[in-house]
């Protein structure tokens, strides 16, 4: 019911603009109503009803978007290390990859509010990306609960809005290294999770993950298209600024092995895997 009420509420707006939709599903703080707001808010946007407001000044103060009580965020190394080999290890494992789509909803909505010159196809590109993020969240979510728990039961970190704090003042710095970095590491690390899933007979969240990896490479897909157009639009060649701000920003983030195909189908150069190798030798 609420995100019929939602959907309802956009299509009684005079034209509302999108990004002043993207700032509600920002603000949005319980889980039910963002992924509510931004269903609606996609789909408003598909049907026509939501407006460009290109010309607003963008947001001068970087602000946390809003969160639930729980889960508790910490440093990522104060975070218990549990195996898949127990029910309570892979409830936790799946409430880590809820709680990387849930920032990821935030992520695409905050490349929509914030970055405001940009072509029509860039505001499509995220709020399809927002979409699915929200649609990985709720998957993600009712599996938690098939295991006795939900979002929130377990502590959590806040790697990916630090980034997307640093990037504020940068569209491009921020298609390099949200997507292409932080993003990117699903790309490497999920097909082997899968096949320990699979192993432990865990098939429904293997198939999860299967959807989750086969979208996220579209995702991380339209951060290279993105960071390949701001870069033209300044004049730089791809490849070396890419590692320049790997070496800048992302040299703690980054870990191998990567996987080279789903990067190379995700738009990465081979240049650009190359720089990703000798900055994590």
């Amino acid at each position: 019911m609420r995100g019929w009420r939602r959907r309802k509420q956009l299509r009684g707006r005079e034209m509302a603009s999108l990004q002043q939709a993207a700032s509600e599903c920002l603000a949005a703080a319980a889980p039910e109503d963002k992924v509510a707001r931004t269903f609606a808010a996609a789909e408003a946007y598909g049907r026509g009803e939501l407006h460009l407001d290109v010309a607003a000044a963008p947001p001068e103060s970087i602000r946390m978007p809003g969160r639930p009580e729980r889960p508790l965020l910490v440093h990522p190394r104060d975070l218990p290390k549990r195996g898949f080999g127990t029910s309570e290890g892979r409830a936790a494992f799946i409430h880590s990859i809820a709680h990387i789509e849930f920032n990821a909803i935030d992520l695409a909505w905050d490349a929509v509010y914030r970055f405001r010159d940009m072509p029509p196809q860039y505001y499509a590109d995220w709020v399809s990306v927002a979409n699915d993020e929200a649609r990985h969240f709720v998957m993600l979510r009712e599996r938690l609960r098939q295991f006795g728990h939900d979002y929130g039961d377990f502590d959590a970190h806040n790697g990916l809005w630090e980034m997307a704090e640093k990037t504020a003042h940068d569209g491009l710095a921020r298609m390099a290294l949200v997507p292409r970095v932080l993003e990117a590491r699903g790309l490497d690390v999920t097909p082997g999770m899968i096949v320990k899933l699979r192993a432990l007979g865990d098939d429904a969240t293997a198939d999860i993950l299967e959807v989750i990896l086969r979208e996220e490479i579209a995702h991380v897909a339209a951060g290279s298209r993105w960071f390949r157009w701001h870069c033209e639009r300044e004049g730089v060649r791809p490849e070396p600024k890419f590692r320049e701000l790997l070496a800048e920003y992302a040299r703690a983030v980054l870990h191998g092995p990567f996987n080279v195909e789903a990067r190379t189908a995700a738009g990465f150069g081979e240049d650009e895997l190359r720089a990703l190798q000798q900055l994590t030798d």
